[in-house]
């Protein structure tokens, strides 16, 4: 059995503790109690959270996996807490951290020339505080040997997924996925920002049509079939996307197409012509050009510094 200590402090986020759901589904997959998880802190007994309301937990333990969760305002560590990081890494097969908990991790010296990442939020700070710590902030989770880190609020799901992955595997991991109705876990390796919040449509009209687009990204996507999805004419869905999100919808499609082949690039070795072809670019020329317009390289140059960072 691995057993799993989520760690708990005075006004921790309870996001964070979504991601013993993730162990539990992981246990109902394989019919059997593989994880045991407990929530723990330095004394023991109710520990408030960043809500006000208090969950009870029990003292300090040795367990295979150490799971440091964040709070919403970069809050101090105690010396106990400190010192039980230091000797979990010993000890631990895993200590990994959700969101700020990776803040404690680099207090604790645990990050000390290893790759980590944040809540973007939080990025600035913990580089002027850990600048020996190398901080990649645009990233949904990083791992450096037995050291996983998380960004911030949902993305601590993505690194529970990705732990059970190691663990049983992505059959398991994905089956988990659809269980809990989420996307399968993004790779660590994917921007923390999404083209659709960025892009920030304020209707649910324009909302609905780049959410159709995205799931429908491999198919023809005119102004004409996205003005029907929000049920305006092809001028009024043109005059209204573009007054509330700054792009025409060409232009967006293209961010989101963009998105969906960065991601492939990052999470697999599927061949160029084939992103191109699943992302709805249709060719590799126009997805080439697409990428030179957005990162000033093209894909197999991203694929090749993506390698090497491996």
């Amino acid at each position: 059995m691995v057993s799993v200590g989520i760690l708990l402090f005075p006004g921790f986020q309870m996001l964070s503790l979504s991601t013993s759901t993730v162990f539990e589904f992981a246990n109902l997959e394989v019919e059997q109690p593989f994880y045991r998880v407990d929530l723990v802190s330095e004394e023991g007994g109710p520990v408030k959270s960043s809500m006000g309301f208090a969950i009870d937990t029990v003292p300090f333990g040795p367990y295979d996996t150490v799971l440091v969760v964040g709070d919403n305002e970069v809050l101090d560590a105690t010396p106990g807490l400190l010192s039980y990081l230091q000797h979990a890494v010993v000890t631990s097969r895993r200590v990994t951290s959700a969101c700020t908990g990776s803040f404690h991790l680099a207090a604790a010296g645990l990050l000390e020339g290893r790759k980590a990442t944040t809540h973007w939020y939080h990025a600035r700070a913990f580089r002027q505080a850990y600048p020996t710590v190398k901080l990649e902030e645009d990233r949904i989770f990083t791992v450096d040997g037995p050291l996983w880190t998380s960004a911030g609020m949902t993305a601590c799901l993505d690194l529970a997924l990705a732990l059970v992955e190691n663990d049983l595997g992505v059959e398991v991991a994905r089956e988990v996925a659809r269980k809990l109705v989420i996307y399968h876990r993004r790779a660590g390796g994917q921007s923390q920002f999404s083209a659709l919040l960025d892009i920030d449509p304020k209707s649910d009209r324009v909302q609905t049509a780049l959410v159709f687009a995205r799931q429908h990204l491999q198919e023809e996507l005119s102004v004409e079939r996205l003005a029907d999805v929000a049920h305006l004419s092809p001028r009024q869905f043109s005059r209204l996307f573009r007054s509330e999100t700054g792009h025409t919808p060409a232009k967006a499609i293209e961010r989101l197409r963009i998105e969906a082949a960065r991601l492939m690039l990052e999470s697999g070795d599927h061949p160029i012509d084939i992103i191109a072809r699943d992302t709805g670019f249709g060719d590799p020329e126009r997805m080439r050009r697409a990428f030179l317009r957005a990162f000033g390289q093209p894909p197999q140059m991203m694929r090749r510094a993506l390698q090497l960072q491996a």
